[in-house]
């Protein structure tokens, strides 16, 4: 077994390093479905189905022709508005028999307070509705925000569940503190208890949950095919997003260090590093930001040359990025799918092996990349 993940890493790697054999002109998009409010995230279900996370509180199922569903029934209270509603959904790893489904989406505070918070809530998927409906994590504490809610779900190979988490925009210094959620990435049980081996588990004043700090807008991660390891795509300010490698309990920086600039007079926010005490990304754009949002590894054979490359959906930018890398370097860049004039909110490597991407906009679409 040794043997077969040594000559399987080989092979990756060299795909990573080789030049593009697959000419980015022969891409032809397929709409799968349309008349999407701003989906965010899709998930495929094992009998050829979609399921798909609109942010203003809607998950439903595409049908294999591209038919949209009625929404689904028993999700919980949303909070809609500006960069936070329902976002992401992952199908449980032994989803083929238990049926549940998680989603992360901003909970509002309850009696009649004001903010809300990135939450997950797990349900079993029967027919067009969720039954047992559980939230699992809610993010504390609660912010009066409608920006940075963060909210990537990844099941790590172990079987614990990633959750990225941001820090509400008005509250950057909290990512650098450990007594509260905001600019986080939390590591948890499918049930959401707390896994043992957490980096702060036991530490006064640390949040049990916390895996990694320092972040600003986690909205894009993915989990390496080879290593294993957890990778994210992180929005900055003006400029300074960013491509990160997230280890235990390690410092991402922000707002300390940080390639990005203020929004209204340019000035800086923070060092640029490298600082001890930080991470460094493995890449950044500087001095434009392309807002990265859903990220994918492709592993597939449907585009020669390509195997090994990581995917990001870019919003500001209007692309599909696709980056080549060896090891934990980013070794070149390419963009794709420019002559769509639409945000690219999410990708993923289907079952088939295609691409699949979400975009953004009020009339959002379902399109696989075909060649």
């Amino acid at each position: 077994m040794r043997c077969i993940a040594g000559v399987f890493r080989a092979l990756v790697l060299a795909a990573l390093c080789q030049v593009s054999t697959f000419a980015a002109e022969a891409l032809k998009p397929i709409t799968v479905a349309q008349g999407l409010v701003n989906p965010w995230s899709l998930a495929f279900l094992p009998d050829g189905r979609l399921l798909v996370t609109e942010r203003p509180g809607r998950l439903r199922v595409v049908e294999r022709d591209g038919t949209l569903g009625a929404p689904i029934g028993g999700l919980p209270a949303v909070a809609v508005g500006g960069q936070c509603g329902l976002l992401d959904v992952v199908l449980d790893p032994k989803f083929g028999d238990n049926g549940i489904v998680y989603f992360s989406y901003a909970e509002p505070a309850g009696g009649g307070e004001g903010g809300n918070s990135t939450a997950v809530a797990r349900g079993k998927l029967v027919g067009n509705g969720l039954t047992d409906v559980r939230t699992i994590f809610v993010q504390k504490p609660k912010v009066s925000s409608s920006a940075h809610c963060g909210g990537r779900l990844v099941f790590a190979r172990d079987g614990r569940l990633f959750v990225t988490l941001g820090e509400r925009f008005s509250r950057k210094d909290d990512a650098q503190t450990l007594d509260n959620h905001l600019g986080k990435i939390v590591r948890i049980e499918p049930d959401g208890k707390v896994p043992p081996d957490n980096p702060f588990v036991g530490r006064a004043g640390a949040l049990p949950e916390i895996w990694s700090l320092g972040h600003r807008n986690v909205q894009g991660a993915a989990l390496h095919p080879v290593t294993g390891e957890l990778w994210e795509s992180e929005h900055g300010p003006q400029g300074g997003d960013e491509i990160n490698v997230i280890e235990r309990g390690k410092n991402y920086g922000w707002p300390l260090v940080t390639f990005g600039r203020n929004y209204v007079i340019g000035t800086r926010i923070g060092e640029e590093g490298p600082k001890p005490g930080f991470e460094q990304p493995l890449k950044t754009w500087v001095p434009t930001s392309i807002a990265p949002s859903g990220m994918a590894f492709l592993t597939s054979d449907r585009y020669p040359g390509w195997q090994g490359s990581l995917f990001i959906g870019a919003l500001r930018g209007q692309a599909l990025v696709r980056l080549t890398i060896d090891g934990h370097r980013v070794t070149g860049e390419e963009r794709l799918l420019e002559g769509l004039g639409e945000r690219i909110r999410d990708v993923r490597q289907g079952p088939d092996g295609w691409l699949y991407v979400v975009t953004d906009s009020s009339n959002g679409r379902i399109i696989r990349l075909e060649r």
